[in-house]
Formats: C-alpha cells, sequence, structure tokens
C-alpha cells in the first residue's frame, strides 16, 4: 500500500511536468507603480501611478493626467500610436498618441446612441472593443464615425476581463472565455473553471487563477499551467515569449519555454 501511494505521488508530479510550460526566471527590478499596463520590446513602460498614466524610457518619462475625470479604470497601450483611457465613472475613453497627446475623446454620454460601457479594449483603425452593459453585448465601435461595425449576441454571464489585438477580441466571463473575429463572430467558446484575468501575446493567451498563470496557444483550446518560483501573482503582462510578474515595487522577469 504504501509503495502503491509513492508510486501514484511520482506518477502524478512527473506528468504534471510534462504537461506544463516553465517560466526560466531572468532577473528583476524595482518599479514604484500602482498597475503595469504594458512593455513593449525596447524596454519602455507603461504604469499607472494614482491617476497618471506613465510611459518610461531609459532617457525620459513622460506622463498625462485627467483630473476632471477621476479614476482610470483600466488602460491599454497595445497600439502606441493609441493608447486609450477609460474613465468609467464618467463613462469615457481618452486616446493618446505616443507622446501622451490627447488626440481624441470619447463620451458615451454625449453620444446620439449612449452606451453603458462596462470594458474597453483596442480594436484596428479607428474602433475600440466596447462591452455594452444595457445590452450585455460585445461592440467594435468605431469612435470618429460614432457608429458600432460589429456587434456579437447577448452575453448571459458576469464579464471579468476583455483583450485584444487588431484581428480578434477575447471576453472572459464568470462562465466562458470567448474569442471573437472583428466581424462580431464568435470563433471559439471555453468553459470558465475559475479564471479572473487574462492577457494576450502575438495570439496566445495567459489566464489566471488563484495563484497560477495558464498558457493558451494560439489556435488550440488546451490550456497549460505554467510552472514559476513566484507564488504571489498581483499583475501580469508578457510580451514575445517573456512574463513579466509585478507585486510589491518589484517586477520579475521570467523566459517561457512553450516549445
Amino acid at each position: 500500500m504504501k509503495y502503491t501511494l509513492l508510486f501514484y505521488i511520482i506518477f502524478s508530479v512527473s506528468g504534471f511536468a510534462q504537461e506544463s510550460i516553465e517560466a526560466k526566471f531572468l532577473g528583476e527590478t524595482v518599479l514604484n507603480a500602482d498597475t503595469l499596463i504594458s512593455i513593449d520590446n525596447f524596454g519602455t513602460y507603461y504604469y499607472l501611478k494614482g491617476n497618471v498614466i506613465h510611459k518610461k524610457t531609459d532617457i525620459k518619462n513622460i506622463t498625462y493626467s485627467n483630473l476632471q475625470l477621476g479614476t482610470i479604470q483600466s488602460a491599454n497601450a497595445f497600439n502606441p500610436l493609441k493608447i486609450n483611457l477609460f474613465y468609467k465613472d464618467f463613462n469615457t475613453v481618452i486616446i493618446l498618441d505616443n507622446r501622451l497627446a490627447e488626440i481624441f475623446k470619447i463620451d458615451f454620454n454625449a453620444i446620439n446612441a449612449y452606451k453603458n460601457v462596462s470594458h474597453i479594449s483596442t480594436g484596428y483603425d479607428n474602433t475600440i472593443w466596447i462591452f455594452n452593459q444595457d445590452l450585455q453585448k460585445l461592440e467594435l465601435f468605431d469612435y470618429k464615425n460614432q457608429t458600432t461595425r460589429a456587434q456579437t449576441v447577448p452575453v448571459q454571464s458576469e464579464v471579468l476581463d476583455l483583450k485584444s489585438n487588431y484581428n480578434f477580441c477575447w471576453l472572459l466571463t464568470k462562465n466562458y472565455l470567448y474569442t471573437y473575429n472583428y466581424f462580431g463572430s464568435l470563433v471559439s467558446k471555453i468553459k470558465n473553471t475559475g479564471y479572473t484575468a487574462l492577457i494576450e501575446s502575438n495570439g496566445n493567451i495567459i489566464l489566471k487563477k488563484e495563484n497560477t498563470l495558464f498558457y493558451l496557444a494560439k489556435n488550440s483550446n488546451k490550456i497549460t499551467p505554467i510552472r514559476s518560483t513566484n507564488l504571489l501573482i498581483n499583475q501580469f503582462f508578457v510580451t514575445n515569449e517573456t512574463l513579466y510578474l509585478y507585486t510589491d515595487k518589484t517586477l520579475q522577469k521570467f523566459q517561457l519555454k512553450t516549445n
């Protein structure tokens, strides 16, 4: 009985190791931020401190703030030429250029077809993805023409997170992870077994469940756990195959071995 139990434990551990992705620790740095937004391939950091967005490089740090609109609910720098800030309390989105200068303001309270928005993310061209709480629909909204280019069928569960690139949008709800194309058509639907947040990198998805991250490869339905020495995951971000974990003013860098 004792040897049977030992064999089962060894088999389970080795099986988990084979069915997981290693995150190799590369180093860490100090970053005094409230929320990590993005890190690009050139080492530019985008983050929030208070209600101020920072764009920090090795040689300078530029900022933007809008005190009249209150708290920044979310920020997205997927397109560094059209960074979007969402002020949920005022139902408003601000679009910034690469110098953090304001280039467009979208006040959903003032447009003809009022929209009560809970989440936003970047779209292609002059569009953003928005989740319309009143209709329970995801919409691809053209903010220059103030028109909806595409929309999904209603979603019947609580929305937890929203991420996108130019071609696809991922909507994480309490019940499912949905993938849509830019026509608003459903591409895939995966049951949510406890995931609470997600990020996107080159079409690959990283999901967070408690203090564990999971990898969902592009064009796949297989979700694989990521092995890491970090026992506390607060905020996370991925660019290419590099994973960043941020907590307690410390930014840790890992190399993901997905092959």
